[in-house]
């Protein structure tokens, strides 16, 4: 089956059946995506599948063979991060770290929808569940992101800023 996968044609030997998760960690080699609950309600395992964020312990890869899959691997580099890495950094929002990739991609997901969200829609976009808490330093980070999203601001110049706070980069 032929996966298009962070924009590379990748070909999986799975079941049809078979999760899109166990596929990308098992098969694939790209680890990024975690698994959580496996009923599609922690959303450690977020994906994007034609920019919509998809829970990938459930979805079967045959509904997926002819789409455009993203995960965390293509979300930014540690030398090129992501204005939501960045600000996932400068937030200090992780914590344990285990349901950032899935809170990382459904934070790229709402930013790409939207640029500039409210609190609310915040709320409404994350259901991912995270068990240490940070909600509020998400919400942070996501502001963060998309205000530097909107001025403009590059991501190695996100980098830095992160760096001068004392984050890692």
């Amino acid at each position: 089956m032929e996966l298009n996968i962070n924009g590379q044609s990748r070909t999986a030997n799975a079941d049809p059946s078979t999760p899109l998760l166990w596929v990308l960690r098992d098969e694939l080699n790209l680890t990024g995506t975690k698994f959580g609950c496996g009923v599609a309600v922690c959303g450690a395992c977020t994906v994007h599948v034609n920019g919509q964020p998809v829970r990938s312990c459930v979805m079967p890869v045959s509904a997926v063979a002819k789409q455009k899959i993203r995960t965390i691997e293509s979300l930014g580099t540690p030398d090129q991060l992501h204005p939501l890495q960045a600000a996932w950094i400068a937030e200090q929002v992780p914590q344990c770290g285990y349901c950032q990739s899935g809170m990382l991609m459904a934070a790229a997901a709402l930013l790409d929808k939207n640029p500039h969200p409210s609190d609310a829609e915040i709320d409404a976009a994350m259901t991912n569940l995270c068990r240490c808490g940070t909600y509020q330093r998400v919400r942070a980070a996501i502001h963060r992101a998309a205000s530097g999203m909107a001025t403009g601001m590059k991501k190695t110049a996100l980098n830095e800023t992160t760096r001068q706070k004392g984050g890692a980069a």
